[in-house]
């Protein structure tokens, strides 16, 4: 997943161990019927404890950050198939 130089954020990590849980499998991490395990409702990669109430500006604004940051994966990817 991450290089063991770079940092990686709690919820990622727990991401990562029930993936690792699954053996890779993303189908079965999301279907996980383990639910007494203490990892369990961050599993997907997200917290659910934690609210997002966002203005409309806020809203649309991290939807440009989105979009800005999909393009600039999209043409690493285009990138580094063309070599």
């Amino acid at each position: 997943m991450n290089n063991k130089n770079e940092a990686t954020t709690p919820i990622k990590a727990i991401k990562a161990k029930c993936l690792d849980c699954c053996c890779g499998q993303r189908e079965e991490v999301r279907e996980c019927p383990a639910k007494e395990c203490p990892l369990w409702q961050f599993r997907l990669g997200k917290n659910p404890n934690r609210a997002r109430n966002m203005t409309d500006e806020q809203r649309k604004a991290a939807a440009e950050r989105l979009a800005k940051a999909r393009a600039a994966r999209s043409s690493a990817s285009s990138i580094l198939a063309n070599n």
